[in-house]
């Protein structure tokens, strides 16, 4: 994928800035899905991958970042890692029996619509919680991340984006139930120090929790779902005042005082995620989410408010039942303090201007078209716009264009 944005408006930049000269950037990655059946209803799956490319600003400048594709740690040479490796065990619990096709992850076979799944290993949080058919995969369709995910679900993740843990789901009749628990960063990812934060927890004393209840329904005779998620993050970080307070008495800057004054807290947040049919060959997604804008965000970015929403379309409606196009719209906001430590010159985790004198909220708006060059090969092209960057209304806006080919087979 390639993607790009010239000059923008830049009045002064900071370390975590996008910067105003424009720029542009490509990332690559091939990965391998491997999965063996062990017993009844058991599976281990492993994703050796190979990554390369950076982001646009190093991954940096923008809340809601430009590219699901881009990692917060880049490289200008292929590297190979193993993101994914876990064990899947369903049971049924009744009910009617479902065919499941071979897919991504999946094997081909049955399972009843009442079950329990248990997953444990190594993967995304974001494989099992707050996913949606219409906004979750950077690889077909949208790209900001706070479209293919909750803007403040902070969930745990290392610079790739994975975790360890286990998650559990109990499937029954029109609901699902879903509860796990995953291993924090070694240190939160923003501030002075971003580097530990790299890597995760080895200890596992850092820990998240996330649960969230999923309702399947019909409106009008078409399908949708509507789903509550909840995460509970218990580690080392700290409440933004203390570091005003700490930076005001002592001179420290502001990061750096943030750093100096962490210590075992929680930061909980919440979310409302839609997908609804509105007829055949038509989507409609929103999402909705609120974390605690008091202490620092851990491992996802640096969003406290956020409202999302979008449609996507079938090419079927058109002719092409391969292609499908999408446009949304995000807001995303920060509280009062977190906007006066940015103002302090405080880094977070991907934004930092070294001021912020008047915060407004962040505005993004995407529209994407993924051509099916043939079934398993698709081309897409894709625009956002990007008010208030980083929610500094002196700055940009950014138009940012890319485009990208993902096969499959």
């Amino acid at each position: 994928m390639a993607q790009a944005y010239p000059p923008i408006r830049s009045p002064y930049e900071g370390d975590n800035s996008l910067p105003g000269k424009g720029g542009i950037e490509e990332t690559f990655d091939t990965t391998l899905f491997a999965g063996l059946r062990l017993w009844p209803g058991a599976e281990m799956w492993v994703s050796p991958e190979f990554d390369q490319g950076f982001g646009l600003g190093n991954t940096h400048g923008v809340a809601g970042f430009l590219s699901g594709e881009s990692y917060r740690k880049g490289s200008s040479y292929p590297y190979a890692r193993v993101n994914r490796y876990f064990i899947r065990q369903i049971i049924n619990l009744g009910g009617d029996t479902q065919k499941v096709d071979a897919d991504i992850y999946q094997f081909a076979g049955s399972q009843t619509a009442n079950r329990f799944v248990l997953t444990a290993g190594r993967f995304a949080i974001t494989d099992i919680f707050d996913t949606n058919k219409y906004a979750n995969n950077p690889k077909n369709d949208f790209l900001n991340w706070s479209l293919i995910n909750t803007g403040t679900f902070d969930y745990a993740a290392d610079a790739w984006g994975y975790t360890y843990g286990a998650a559990a789901e109990w499937y029954q009749g029109n609901w699902t139930l879903r509860g796990g628990l995953f291993d924090l960063s070694q240190t939160p990812t923003g501030g002075a120090f971003n580097a530990p934060g790299y890597g995760l927890d080895p200890t596992f004393s850092q820990y998240q929790l996330v649960g969230e209840i999923e309702e399947r329904h019909e409106l009008l005779g078409q399908p949708g779902k509507l789903k509550v998620t909840g995460f509970l993050s218990e580690g080392r970080v700290d409440h933004f005042q203390d570091a005003l307070n700490l930076s005001a008495a002592t001179g420290l800057d502001a990061s750096d005082a943030l750093a100096a004054v962490r210590h075992f807290t929680s930061r909980p947040g919440m979310s409302v995620n839609l997908e609804q049919q509105l007829s055949d060959g038509v989507g409609l997604f929103a999402r909705a989410g609120w974390a605690d804008g008091s202490v620092e965000p851990w491992d996802f970015t640096d969003i406290d408010r956020t409202l999302s929403g979008g449609v996507s379309l079938s090419g079927s409606l058109w002719g092409r039942p391969d292609d499908t196009a999408g446009i949304a719209g995000v807001l995303n906001g920060i509280s009062s303090v977190h906007a006066a430590y940015f103002n302090a010159g405080g880094l977070g985790i991907l934004i930092g201007d070294g001021q912020l004198p008047h915060p407004s909220l962040e505005q993004i708006f995407e529209a994407y078209y993924s051509y099916a060059l043939t079934p398993s090969t698709k081309l897409g092209l894709d625009y956002q716009l990007i008010a208030n960057p980083g929610y500094n209304p002196d700055r940009g806006p950014a138009n940012v264009f890319a485009a990208r080919i993902h096969w499959q087979f």
